[in-house]
């Protein structure tokens, strides 16, 4: 019994070991997405003389179609960003109008948070866009992961030149990402902490971004509620829904 168990463990041990790392940034990525997710974030901006605080709903669905609606604070409730596949909209109730946003726009700031619009409406694909290799194992927070280095592919529509992802062994959670621009200067630093279960499915409900060359800036995202595999109407990835969306 003990040399059959000794097998089996060093059989699932070689499994593991052979994945590749587009496999295991693949198990991640779909982790986070299911066929498609709800979730209502606690967004906080924090700079060194004020902080902004902000509650945004979302929903995605098949990892092309996502939208994003601002429910506080006031001044900013009723503001919409709608992703479909590679196209990306934004709708402003104080004026009433759906704009189209270009491909430069994603590397702009988000709501005056430290995301950029692709990091909040997720333009580029992780698993699509980049390459990936794995690099070496490090812990992050006493969690043994994987470091894999993502590169983007040549004519890639995508904001960073690298992307180093630490991706959990035992749960596949992203616990640690920095962000590079295209001469190779890191930019952010994210960090996820606080797992809890949301759908059966255990997950970072705290993350961390960090601006490099911001002392004292920090972006802090809560998970409050997080879905999966729910049903999505259509509709609510069309322009002509953005302005009833709630």
């Amino acid at each position: 019994m003990k040399i059959i168990l000794i097998l089996i463990i060093a059989s699932y041990s070689l499994q593991i070991e052979a994945q590749s790392a587009y496999d295991i940034v693949k198990k991640s990525d779909d982790k986070i997405r299911g066929t498609s997710s709800y979730a209502k974030i606690k967004i906080k901006a924090i700079r060194p003389s004020w902080s902004k605080e902000m509650t945004v709903k979302a929903w995605e669905k098949n990892k092309d179609y996502s939208i994003a609606l601002v429910v506080s604070p006031a001044k900013e409730k009723g503001i919409v960003f709608l992703r479909r596949k590679k196209e990306v909209w934004n709708y402003m109730p104080s004026i009433e109008r759906v704009v189209k946003l270009p491909p430069s726009m994603m590397t702009q700031g988000w709501m005056g948070t430290d995301l950029t619009n692709d990091d909040m409406i997720k333009q580029s694909s992780i698993l699509i866009d980049y390459t990936h290799k794995l690099v070496g194992e490090e812990k992050v927070a006493n969690a043994n992961c994987w470091k894999i280095e993502l590169t983007p592919k040549k004519n890639a529509a995508v904001v960073w030149g690298k992307i180093l992802l630490w991706i959990d062994k035992n749960n596949y959670n992203q616990l640690k990402g920095e962000y590079y621009d295209e001469d190779g200067f890191l930019v952010n630093t994210i960090i996820a902490s606080d797992i809890k279960t949301f759908s059966g499915k255990k997950l970072p409900s705290h993350m961390e971004f960090i601006p490099e060359e911001k002392p004292g800036n920090k972006t802090i995202i809560d998970y409050l509620e997080w879905k999966f595999n729910i049903k999505i109407p259509d509709k609510y990835f069309t322009t002509r829904f953005m302005k009833r969306l709630r």
